[in-house]
């Protein structure tokens, strides 16, 4: 189900949570996987499991789409991970300060040329996240997320 609003009541029970905001730079994109990475293992996907390499990779492409494309001078954008223990899903958020630059939405996404540099991060979001979308909270920010099953 990929949709524009976020699905809220697939889950139930305790969730886990992390959020953080970082610069809006290259530097705080790596920085947000290297976080996340640290997080999951912290919370029961060790480093080297398959879940935790996916989840990085999402987080990785997220956030360098919202240093990219979400950057505004002065403004951070916002990681965040909700962890629903009792189906093991890790929802994805990353908040930026460009609304006005939404991503396409799912299902509408086209292959990038052979010989472009860039244009392959949402297609791996599409290939890899079993749900994403974007959402706008308010008239400053936008939010794309995705929602993983770590199994």
């Amino acid at each position: 189900m990929n949709v524009d609003i976020a699905p809220t009541a697939e889950h139930t029970g305790p969730a886990r949570h992390f959020t953080i905001r970082l610069s809006a730079t290259a530097r705080g994109a790596r920085l947000a996987r290297h976080l996340s990475a640290e997080q999951l293992a912290s919370w029961g996907w060790p480093y080297d499991s398959e879940a935790n390499r996916t989840a990085s990779l999402l987080v990785g492409e997220l956030a360098a789409n919202a240093a990219v494309h979400g950057h505004a001078r002065g403004r951070d954008f916002r990681l965040r991970l909700t962890l629903h223990p009792q189906d093991a899903t890790l929802r994805i958020e990353l908040t930026d300060a460009r609304p006005e630059r939404r991503p396409p939405t799912p299902g509408t996404l086209t292959p990038a040329g052979p010989d472009t540099e860039s244009g392959r991060g949402l297609l791996l979001v599409e290939a890899l996240a079993s749900h994403w979308g974007t959402t706008a909270g308010d008239v400053y920010t936008k939010t794309v997320w995705c929602e993983v099953v770590l199994g």
